[in-house]
């Protein structure tokens, strides 16, 4: 039984860290779709510290698990059981959330795109991460803007340009001819005001691309979600059968009269 055990709360020793690093990770990211939602979006860096906070605290709840087994102590079980359940509960309330709210969302998150587009401005240091991480989102999905290029034309600095010159992130040519960053201009002259038909960049928006990269594994992400409620069962199961049996034998080591 001890095996078993060591075994399983060791599980959620790893399953901790990995949570906790996931947590960390989407803090530190500054060159993804990722960096761009939590550098606009406060909830997203709310969320990324609420991981941080679950991951060490499954941790601790694995090595007061673990120690509450070996020297059964029912205690010790009875808080594991009870943290592991907040834990389920919140994580199930977090997927409803996302999945009822899903429109809401979809909303916010293009408002936010939108407003980067609209307000981008290479030379302005504050936004330089920001900016540089929706530069990046364009270059490795090649696409351009939220739903597309016309996005862009509303920019203040390309509209005082005439829209003669456009976003380099989003050129169609290979990678590495142009800059990735800031404004570059066209080099074929355009009499008047340019439109973002002129522009030789990519006619996809990001949206289409990062709804496409959510398909793409969402395999993956319903498979690690269910590990990970495997496991939290598999441990409230545990913790539960050795706090009976733990009661049982203390029963029976109570002296006949």
């Amino acid at each position: 039984l001890h095996k078993t055990v060591y075994v399983l709360f060791l599980l959620f020793q790893i399953l901790g860290a990995v949570i906790l690093g996931f947590g960390i990770w989407i803090l530190a990211d500054k060159t993804s779709f990722i960096a761009v939602l939590q550098m606009s979006s406060p909830s997203l860096k709310t969320g990324a510290y609420i991981l941080i906070g679950v991951g060490a605290l499954t941790m601790l709840m694995g090595f007061l698990g673990c120690l509450g087994a070996v020297n059964e102590i029912r205690c010790l079980l009875g808080l594991y059981f009870t943290c592991l359940l907040i834990i389920l509960l919140t994580q199930i309330a977090a997927a409803l959330v996302i999945y009822f709210q899903k429109e809401t969302l979809k909303v916010e998150l293009s408002n936010i795109v939108v407003d980067l587009i609209e307000n981008y401005d290479p030379s302005d240091e504050d936004k330089r991460n920001l900016q540089d991480a929706w530069d990046y989102v364009q270059t490795q999905i090649a696409c351009c803007g939220w739903t597309g290029a016309k996005e862009w034309e509303n920019n203040e600095i390309l509209r005082n340009k005439s829209n003669t010159e456009y976003p380099c992130s989003c050129s169609n040519r290979s990678k590495g001819s142009e800059e990735e960053r800031g404004f570059c201009s066209l080099e074929d002259p355009v009499n008047g005001t340019a439109t973002y038909a002129d522009w030789p960049v990519h006619e996809q928006g990001c949206m289409d691309g990062v709804e496409q990269w959510l398909k793409d594994n969402l395999g993956i992400i319903l498979g690690v979600c269910t590990g990970v409620a495997v496991i939290e069962l598999l441990g409230m199961i545990l913790s539960i059968s050795l706090c009976k049996n733990i009661h049982s034998e203390d029963y029976t080591k109570v002296p006949k009269s």
